[in-house]
């Protein structure tokens, strides 16, 4: 699972979401989206916006975390084969 931690990095910093639009250009309703880790696509663009206004790295905004429950899977050697089908 991608973790988005921009409301850890705005709280840090003491900036609101209309802020972080303001500077960025981007719409609010994005901003929110991944604030709430709602979004489903994001842009390259979108993150180098949000980085380079809230001077961190990519690593401190997003993080992965394997999934509780795989969504791909794998033979018995381990690699990696197709989707899990639901």
């Amino acid at each position: 699972m991608i973790r988005i931690h921009l409301s850890v990095l705005l709280g840090k910093k003491r900036w609101t979401q209309a802020n972080l639009a303001q500077v960025t250009g981007i719409r609010p309703t994005t901003i929110s989206e991944l604030y709430r880790e709602m979004a489903t696509r994001v842009t390259l663009e979108h993150f180098d916006l949000i980085c380079e206004a809230l001077d961190c790295t990519l690593d401190e905004l997003i993080t992965f975390e394997p999934n509780q429950i795989p969504k791909i899977e794998r033979n018995h050697e381990g690699k990696p084969i197709r989707p899990v089908k639901d």
